[in-house]
């Protein structure tokens, strides 16, 4: 049996609710990625990520928003249970327990890296097709091309 190929994915966090040094306190930890209320980043996760795939792990909303370190997917996906909490900022009034609309999956950080920002980015012509480069994106989620992968994470390792 052949395994399928790595994918490569691009998750954005606000550092103060999740940064790469969250991630990373705990050795061999994970942290869930709740919250994500968009359908596309949730199908994202549940149609396109598989245990094992490269996350480029992004702070976003921040001083200096951009990649901040290098992560994987650590699970598959489970019902993100934030939805049907009414404390909870992710909390979906529309949601119900017996369909709910919401799915998280596990992260594990690998390595907190420089940040590389989106100015640095904009600079690569290699990079001009990146989904987090486009006017108006403001998905949570989006697929990284193999490419891309190289070049960012060349850059953040170098």
């Amino acid at each position: 049996m052949t395994l399928p190929p790595t994918r490569y994915w691009l998750m954005k966090s606000e550092p103060e609710d999740c940064s790469i040094d969250d991630a990373l306190a705990a050795p061999d930890a994970t942290v869930p990625w709740t919250g994500v209320r968009n359908y596309q980043a949730r199908n994202f996760m549940r149609d396109g990520m598989q245990v094992g795939d490269g996350v480029l792990f992004y702070h976003s909303s921040c001083a200096e928003p951009g990649v901040a370190g290098i992560a994987r997917v650590a699970s598959g996906t489970r019902v993100d249970t934030t939805q049907f909490d009414p404390a909870s900022p992710y909390f979906d009034p529309k949601s119900a327990p017996d369909k709910p609309r919401w799915l998280l999956l596990d992260v594990q950080a690998l390595r907190k890296t420089r940040v590389l920002g989106l100015a640095e980015m904009r600079e690569q012509p290699a990079l001009a097709a990146m989904r987090v480069l486009q006017r108006g994106n403001r998905l949570s989620i989006t697929p990284v091309e193999p490419g891309e992968w190289e070049l960012i994470t060349q850059r953040l390792l170098a």
